[in-house]
């Protein structure tokens, strides 16, 4: 399995061999966003078969950031509700304006889950399409999971700070041009504006077409080229919770490259005094 699949291959395959389909809808509920309960909406319409993961319940509790990878411990018991098992084929979607597959496929690639997809244009296009959809809630066998390995791909602040003095990694932010030069000031209470000194900002919308789909080989990588990315070096990708950088890495990957993501992110990064912070374009 490929990791774009499309609208019209899962159509095809609905009863493929170990295939897992996977509401990943996350809404972050940033001031100034509507509310949006995921859980419901998934409850009123969602592509035959899938079940909700729910991303919230797999942050790690009482984790002073947002959004928090978990550990191995809580990974294992809110997966295995999911059906997970190690030969799933999984292909992840989600209806959520900040790209949230993206961020539970860096989640099940933490955890060693490798044959792990996204539904190109997610669930907006399957219902563009006018494809059939199930109300309430799917029922699956559980399992229990056994990931211990945990953090692949995953950067923390001590890891960040030392790719920030070192130079070699690029540090590619997927915040908004405002948010990024801090013309905008940070949505969350105590979050310097601005963004980690010698980053460079790549907002995720730039990498899907106008329709929603992923943009693909040239147009991706001219997407972070005119950002200064060069893609034949390592890359860590950072946004303001580890949400969004999902989405670059998952670009990334498309064109074959590896990308670490920045768990904390500027709430973390931004939110120590420690920190060193720069404003401005890049």
């Amino acid at each position: 399995m490929t990791a774009l699949v499309s609208t019209e291959w899962l159509a095809a395959h609905p009863a493929a061999p170990g295939l897992l389909i996977l509401d990943a809808s996350y809404h972050v509920g940033l001031p100034g966003e509507a509310p949006r309960d995921a859980a419901a909406d998934f409850a009123t319409g969602h592509i035959p078969g899938a079940t909700f993961m729910d991303l919230a319940g797999f942050n790690a509790p009482d984790a002073p950031l947002p959004s928090t990878m978990p550990d191995a411990t809580h990974f294992a018991a809110q997966a295995g509700p999911l059906g997970l098992r190690a030969d799933a084929r999984i292909v992840l979607y989600d209806d959520a304006p900040h790209r949230t597959a993206a961020r539970a496929w860096v989640m099940l690639r933490a955890f060693s889950f490798t044959d792990v997809a996204l539904l190109d244009g997610g669930l907006a296009k399957w219902k563009a399409e006018e494809r059939p959809l199930e109300q309430g809630a799917t029922l699956v066998a559980p399992t229990t999971v056994d990931r211990p390995t945990s953090g692949i791909g995953l950067l923390d602040l001590a890891a960040m700070r030392a790719i920030q003095q070192g130079g070699a990694t690029q540090i590619v932010d997927a915040r908004s041009a405002a948010r990024f030069s801090g013309a905008e000031a940070d949505p969350r209470p105590g979050v310097a504006p601005g963004h980690i000194p010698g980053s460079r900002n790549l907002p995720y919308p730039q990498l899907f077409n106008a329709d929603g789909t992923w943009k693909q080989g040239d147009a991706l990588a001219a997407a972070f080229t005119a950002a200064g990315v060069d893609l034949d070096r390592p890359l860590a990708m950072t946004c303001g919770s580890g949400i969004t950088a999902s989405v670059l890495a998952f670009g990334a990957h498309l064109l074959g490259r590896d990308a670490a993501v920045y768990d904390g992110s500027w709430t973390e990064w931004g939110g120590d005094p420690a920190t060193p912070k720069a404003t401005g374009d890049a």
